[in-house]
């Protein structure tokens, strides 16, 4: 059974890659927030009672699910409403980025040159937007296997497909990532 102190150990460590997993999928930062904060409360009401060793994978169930819901919910009210949102000119809303918030709060990471940070920003640019380029399967397989670090039986029970599903979808994956980014000039 997990202590309050280790699930929100575990809700802290997996905080950030679930939101970033999200964000791909949803392709809204705002939803992608409510999304990764609804299942880590559905965690917290419904699975705090369990091992601390299944909450990852407890976790990512919760999250898909969620997460697909969230689609279900969009189609509905697409076909119904149309939000008031839609009817305001762009603007500049003075958005808070709430990974730069998390990156500038840890005051024991070093800052690195500004040439090296500009260089590292415009490369991750360039691979978040390779993987958001991933069809959905692939992106989601890709992002459980090497991002989360789930095996490929914990990938299958998260995207409830077989393991060589897992296999096929991360080899694909790995294999339009390497071609595309070696056609913008970035080498392993």
């Amino acid at each position: 059974m997990a202590t309050e102190k280790e699930l929100s150990d575990f809700l802290k460590s997996a905080e950030r890659r679930a939101f970033k997993r999200t964000v791909y999928a949803v392709r809204d930062e705002d939803a992608a927030l409510d999304i990764v904060q609804d299942a880590m409360i559905r965690l917290a009401e419904k699975y705090a009672d369990r091992p601390v060793a299944e909450l990852p994978l407890i976790f990512g169930r919760i999250l898909s699910n969620t997460t697909m819901d969230w689609f279900r919910r969009q189609k509905v009210r697409q076909a119904t409403l149309q939000n008031f949102s839609d009817l305001e000119p762009p603007g500049d809303d003075n958005e808070i980025d709430l990974l730069e918030v998390l990156e500038s709060s840890d005051p024991s990471r070093l800052q690195p040159e500004p040439s090296e940070a500009l260089s590292r920003e415009q490369t991750l640019a360039l691979i978040e937007a390779e993987l958001a380029a991933l069809p959905p399967r692939q992106r989601e397989a890709f992002l459980l296997r090497y991002w989360e670090e789930l095996d490929t039986a914990e990938t299958a029970s998260v995207m409830g497909c077989t393991e060589g599903s897992v296999k096929t979808h991360c080899f694909r994956a790995v294999q339009s990532l390497a071609k595309a980014l070696a056609s913008k000039g970035l080498k392993p």
